[in-house]
């Protein structure tokens, strides 16, 4: 079991990390790096929280469920990078503090994933959570859940906005014929 000022400085670490990943996104309200940077936090947190029984009872249902979505988690992250760098075709040149270098796409993005689903990576966030929370159910990880959620919903609506300014009636279109994080569904 770990002790609560091991985790408390591994969240101030985290903490750290992220805000160095989030720095050119924090200062405005308007950009969707500060909600993402939230939900990231919020994840840390479930993670730390879950810590202790990560392998605890590794046949139980609950287990089951999280590695179920954790290794569906993987999967998008990796699929959904490897898209936005192949056929998004980033460019430095595309000036926007709010997107990480990969996010920097010239192209909209409607194959592969992106065909059923418009955020895979924030799918892909969403998954996890969800994973991290089963890991052991308690009230207080459904509300660190629900919270890394609703700031996922936030970051994706704001992200929206962003991609409708610079891809126009293109995104409009394809915000029509996909859904947010969950194909058919969501």
């Amino acid at each position: 079991m770990m002790s609560i000022q091991l985790k408390v400085i591994i969240f101030v670490l985290a903490s750290a990390g992220l805000v160095w990943v989030s720095w050119p996104s924090l200062r405005s309200l308007r950009f969707h790096g500060l909600y993402r940077f939230l939900a990231w936090e919020a994840i840390v947190v479930l993670f730390l929280l879950n810590l202790d029984v990560w392998f605890a009872a590794p046949f139980s249902i609950h287990q089951l469920v999280s590695w179920g979505l954790l290794t569906v988690s993987l999967v998008l992250v990796g699929v959904g990078v490897q898209l936005l760098r192949g056929a998004g075709q980033p460019d430095d040149a595309r000036e926007d503090a709010s997107l990480l270098g990969f996010e920097k796409t010239t192209e909209l993005v409607t194959t592969g994933l992106y065909r059923y689903i418009r955020h895979p990576l924030y799918s892909s966030l969403l998954f996890l959570t969800w994973g991290v929370f089963f890991k052991r159910l308690a009230w207080v990880g459904v509300a660190v859940a629900g919270l890394a959620t609703v700031f996922l919903v936030m970051t994706v609506r704001i992200e929206e906005a962003e991609n409708i300014r610079f891809f126009g009636d293109d995104y409009r279109h394809y915000m029509k014929r996909t859904k947010m994080f969950i194909p058919y569904l969501f």
